[in-house]
């Protein structure tokens, strides 16, 4: 996304070969192996002990010194680079079975926010690793028939956002799947109320072409969650004046939109996009893309014409979008 100009938080990732290594030096991938293959996928404890046992191996082995110095020279630059001393950051897993257009296993792995300080950031890693092998993880893998041993991880370590909002986009409407719109959802705080449903975010439903804001939906917003000083990440209590008061104003939609458009161009497909903004710089400095995936469900299906022909909606749709890479 940066080489398409998109504003995503500076970082640096920790890559699958390093993943790989490290189950080589520690030599626990036999061990790994043995446990998934006694897994009965039907009985939730089974996944539950083998989830608990592999996580338990990966967490307590040692990282290699190689890997864990390239992370503290990493963290350190990119500390100068901000000129923020023990930078607060967001430490984030990304599987390579993650982004695949055909399956969803995006949100499966674990995310860890406001981590501060070189060792924090070598222990949340390792524990991004461990959370390849959550209960979740290893029966969706089983119920998709995908090799456990073909799914490896990186981490990504990025400058925490200092979110006053977040929420998720798509680029066409998840509901019916009309590709002409961008749907936005959002709330107070860091997204991560959003993303595991503690809340009912607010809606906008905008188009593409003309960016018109074509249906919002403003929810009673209860609970954020945000940074404490002293006690890390928590979940409080919305002020009842912001509760019911739009997280996000026409402006933020409208640029939100114009980069949703940019992501969705660069992909050539439709895309399940992550934003924040922050709280410390001006509009639009202020909007960065945390990440992007491809929306799996809506583009994965069949779009037959009808008699042979596209019908009239798909004509004026090929016609409005004709200078974007986008699947009819």
């Amino acid at each position: 996304m940066l080489r398409a100009g998109i504003r995503v938080p500076p970082g640096f990732a920790v890559t699958t070969d390093s993943y790989l290594e490290f189950l080589t030096e520690a030599g626990i991938a036999n061990e790994i192996n043995n446990i998934l293959a006694a897994v009965d996928p039907d009985e939730m404890a089974s996944l539950d002990d083998a989830g608990a046992k592999i996580r338990s191996l990966i967490e307590n082995a040692p990282m290699p010194s190689a890997t864990a110095d390239a992370i503290r020279e990493s963290y350190a630059s990119l500390c100068e680079k901000c000129q923020v001393e023990d930078l607060p950051v967001a430490v984030r897993s990304s599987a390579t079975a993650e982004d695949l257009p055909t399956a969803s296993f995006a949100g499966q792995q674990d995310t860890y926010l406001w981590i501060k300080g070189a060792d924090q950031v070598i222990r949340m890693a390792q524990k991004c690793w461990a959370s390849l092998f959550t209960p979740r993880a290893i029966s969706y893998r089983i119920k998709m028939n995908f090799p456990h041993d073909k799914v490896l991880i990186s981490v990504g370590v990025q400058k925490m956002v200092n979110a006053r909002a977040a929420g998720v986009m798509f680029t066409l409407n998840p509901i019916n799947g009309d590709i002409s719109k961008v749907v936005i959802e959002g709330s107070w705080g860091l997204g991560e109320t959003v993303v595991s449903g503690m809340v009912t975010p607010d809606k906008f439903v905008v188009d593409k072409v003309v960016f018109e804001i074509s249906e919002r939906t403003i929810s009673p917003k209860t609970i954020e969650c945000v940074y404490d000083a002293e006690k890390g990440v928590i979940h409080c209590e919305v002020p009842q004046d912001r509760q019911s008061t739009p997280c996000i104003d026409d402006q933020e939609i409208k640029e939100l939109v114009r980069i949703a458009r940019q992501i969705e161009d660069h992909y050539g497909s439709p895309q399940d996009i992550e934003w924040a903004i922050d709280r410390d710089f001006p509009f639009p400095e202020n909007i960065f893309i945390v990440q992007s995936r491809p929306e799996t469900v809506w583009s994965q299906r069949s779009k037959g014409p009808v008699l042979g022909k596209k019908t009239g909606y798909e004509l004026l749709m090929e016609e409005a979008l004709k200078t974007r890479k986008v699947r009819l």
